[in-house]
């Protein structure tokens, strides 16, 4: 079987249970960040597969998945675009002009992810350790090859969207670029194993984590979190190309957003840079309740044995 197809019927087989670890899958695939979910704390209702640009976050882009609806079974083949920020290119118009929302698709019901568009639907029905793909239209059981047509064409859509093009090294400087755009989604994916995680929550609903991109009427907030004794909102921003004094700005206008609409007079704030500058550190003497995290890159080079 090709390994896609393993990847995707293990993904499929995995839903069935309240399995939520996904360390077993690969980080990259055919020149994209890998992305999967099955949910936090609980399972969630439409665990997903997303593969993206190194430039682009699942909270911030366009690109090709997976959305599987639990309820009903049924699998999508998406053109995904992120709930939140918009980013500033999108799927071309004649394709979401030809192409249903998943919102339509499914008759307006569907907890999320509504506003993609439905590239390829499916039925998928259990049987043991086996997985059938039958098309939502017309039926029929397709054949495995018929499966990784249908997600090759789209992966190779979105590539010439975007003219990506393979890359067997990257470019100097790649660790640094890749953690700067992606640092956002890996702080959520990895929170329990982060010093983070050790004092705060998320906030989780239905399995669907709610913190990354908070919405309020004043911009989004990059993550909002609970502390684990206190109860009290904990705003987090990340120093990602702009000033210490922008980004002291912003997380203590936040803080005044969450005071005044969440009646939390106890809202604290958290900045996280790559570096502490002077003009972080003197903006910081006369904001309360704000700490900074550093980040850090570990890029090694391990010398491959070949296999005997």
């Amino acid at each position: 079987m090709n390994e896609w197809l393993q990847i995707l019927n293990k993904f499929l087989l995995q839903t069935q249970t309240d399995g939520l670890k996904y360390s077993s899958y690969p980080k990259d695939w055919s020149d994209l960040v890998f992305r999967i979910s099955f949910g936090m704390g609980v399972p969630a209702r439409i665990p997903w597969i997303c593969l993206i640009t190194p430039e682009m976050t699942v909270s911030k882009g366009f690109y090709p998945g997976y959305l599987f609806i639990k309820e009903s079974n049924t699998l999508i083949l998406s053109y995904g675009i992120s709930e939140t920020m918009q980013y500033e290119k999108t799927w071309p118009e004649e394709i979401l002009s030809s192409k249903e929302t998943l919102k339509e698709h499914m008759g307006g019901k569907v907890p999320r992810y509504g506003e993609s568009y439905v590239c390829k639907s499916y039925k998928i029905n259990f049987n043991g350790d086996k997985v059938d793909y039958v098309d939502f239209k017309t039926e029929k059981t397709l054949s495995e090859n018929e499966i990784l047509t249908d997600f090759e064409s789209l992966l190779e859509e979105y590539k010439n969207i975007l003219s990506i093009k393979s890359q067997s090294t990257p470019e100097s400087g790649h660790g640094v670029f890749y953690m700067e755009k992606q640092l956002e989604d890996f702080i959520i994916h990895n929170w329990d194993d982060t010093e983070l995680g050790k004092k705060y929550d998320l906030i989780i609903e239905d399995g669907e984590p709610l913190s990354q991109q908070y919405k309020t009427d004043i911009g989004f907030i990059d993550i909002l979190v609970r502390d684990k004794e206190t109860n009290s909102y904990v705003v987090i921003e990340l120093k990602k190309n702009q000033t210490s004094d922008d980004t002291v700005g912003q997380v203590t206008r936040y803080m005044g957003w969450i005071r005044k609409n969440k009646n939390d007079e106890n809202v604290k704030g958290i900045i996280i840079a790559s570096g502490f500058d002077k003009k972080l550190e003197y903006a910081l003497e006369v904001v309360n309740n704000v700490d900074v995290f550093i980040y850090e890159v570990d890029f090694r080079l391990k010398e491959f044995i070949g296999v005997v």
